[in-house]
């Protein structure tokens, strides 16, 4: 057996009589011992899960690829089966730009953070990702940034309407 190390439990009372009550004294720090040891054993180990979040994260990859090859080959084309923009969004505040920006075609950053309530940096960065997400899965990004002058906008964010389907 290796070094023994000592740790201290606060134990609802309860569960303290229950263990008064089942284990003799002598052999409750082993009963506490093993426990933990099998409670262990079947908790996944962390390196594991960040193994899975890879091959998960490397297998949409993959799947956006072939998204794409399909796109280039013209089998999976835009005009006939069009781009729901809702599937991009990860959370609330990303389906609440993509709202704004299907309501209003366009927008700047800060006027998206208004409508938010909320730091014009996330927005930013919601919007950046929401565009490279779909560049990467679609071979085309459902929403652009156009920093001239267009429709009377500067600098701003617009819905690319060719891919979206309403």
């Amino acid at each position: 057996m290796t070094e023994l190390r000592v740790v201290t439990v606060k134990l609802a009372e309860e569960i303290y009589q229950e263990l008064a009550l089942r284990i003799p004294e002598g052999d409750r720090s082993t009963f506490i011992r093993d426990a933990i040891a099998e409670k262990l054993q079947t908790t996944p180990k962390p390196d594991k899960l960040l193994a899975l979040q890879q091959r998960i994260t490397q297998l949409e990859e993959q799947f956006g690829q072939i998204q794409k090859y399909l796109n280039d080959l013209d089998i999976l084309t835009f005009q006939h089966g069009k781009i729901n923009p809702y599937q991009y969004a990860q959370d609330e505040v990303d389906r609440q730009i993509i709202e704004y920006l299907l309501n209003y075609k366009s927008a700047t950053t800060p006027e998206i953070a208004d409508y938010l309530k909320t730091n014009r940096w996330l927005v930013l960065n919601r919007l950046q990702r929401i565009e490279k997400t779909s560049q990467k899965q679609a071979g085309k990004s459902i929403i652009e940034y156009y920093a001239g002058e267009r429709s009377g906008k500067k600098k701003a964010w617009w819905l690319n309407e060719t891919i979206i389907q309403e």
